[in-house]
């Protein structure tokens, strides 16, 4: 592998790195469901960007796009169906704080 290809390829580790610690951060200290749900989007983006920075290294561009587009509609599917659980538990409870989950019987 090029030492020059290494070196330009930084900014992308340092931004998926960055985005990974975010995201992880936001799942790990919040109790809201929705920014929880941010917090899996901002992790998501960042596997995301490290695929493609992965196939660009490696040469497999299509084979990369294949990939990343897949998971954007796996993405979107899971966030949707997450997004109508929340809603459905702050009609249920009445409030987004994911403690409240624990009240919920049957």
């Amino acid at each position: 592998m090029n030492i020059q290809v290494l070196a330009d390829l930084w900014p992308f580790m340092v931004c998926v790195i960055t985005l990974f610690v975010i995201g992880f951060y936001c799942l790990i200290v919040t109790l809201n469901l929705i920014r929880a749900l941010i917090g899996i989007e901002i992790l998501i983006k960042a596997i995301t960007l490290l695929i493609i920075v992965v196939g660009y290294v490696s040469g497999h561009s299509a084979l990369t796009q294949s990939l990343v587009i897949t998971m954007i509609v796996i993405e979107a599917v899971i966030i949707t169906i997450a997004v109508g659980l929340v809603v459905g538990i702050y009609r249920k409870t009445g409030s987004l704080d994911s403690r409240n989950i624990r009240n919920l019987k049957g």
